[in-house]
């Protein structure tokens, strides 16, 4: 989650699904998606801040939890331009000490399409370069809090829009010693093991 400071409050990047996708089309989600596995042995520019990655090693081993960092500032760059880094010729080399832990969600058992997804957190002003989509996300802009929940979302991308939410009134110290959320199936919150 890409977000920055706008004239009327905090604003988060994202942008709708497009209509032809089959899972979720028209929907308002976050640029993110799958760990490949090129992201296991990219380079980056920095690592991942100590406790970014303490949270996510909770729930992953080291090396994941790495690629994790790498795959997001990887996907923030192919579906929205955006470089959280540097790009040297066509390969990024990411600078994972912007990234920040938010949360996790893990989709029900009995779902299709299931995920087990960490929301990761990064400050506008470390990503540069012309925000231009790749046409997997369309609409693609900063919204508000309230610009996102009129749109079309789905429950949990409301749910981590909430945490975001509080996660901005604490201060860093407060920050690290909250509780972790995972969001297990439909409506449990809980806390992360």
């Amino acid at each position: 989650m890409l977000w920055r400071e706008g004239p009327a409050g905090p604003e988060v990047l994202m942008g709708l699904r497009h209509a032809r996708h089959r899972f979720m089309p028209n929907v308002l989600v976050f640029p993110g998606g799958r760990v490949d596995r090129a992201d296991h042995r990219a380079l980056a520019l920095s690592e991942l801040p100590e406790f970014t990655r303490a949270c996510l090693e909770r729930q992953a081993p080291p090396s994941l939890a790495r690629a994790l960092g790498i795959a997001a500032a990887r996907e923030l760059h192919e579906e929205t331009g955006l470089v959280l880094g540097r790009m040297e010729g066509h390969r990024l080399l990411p600078e994972l000490a912007a990234i920040e832990y938010l949360c996790r969600a893990v989709t029900p058992p009995n779902r299709v399409a299931r995920f087990n997804a960490r929301f990761l957190i990064a400050s506008g002003a470390a990503a540069h370069g012309p925000l231009r989509g790749s046409g997997e996300l369309e609409a693609l802009r900063y919204f508000t809090f309230e610009e996102a929940f009129a749109h079309k979302i789905a429950s949990i991308t409301a749910k981590v829009l909430a945490e975001f939410r509080a996660w901005l009134g604490l201060t860093p110290a407060e920050r690290e010693a909250r509780t972790l959320i995972c969001f297990q199936g439909m409506d449990n919150r809980l806390a992360e093991r």
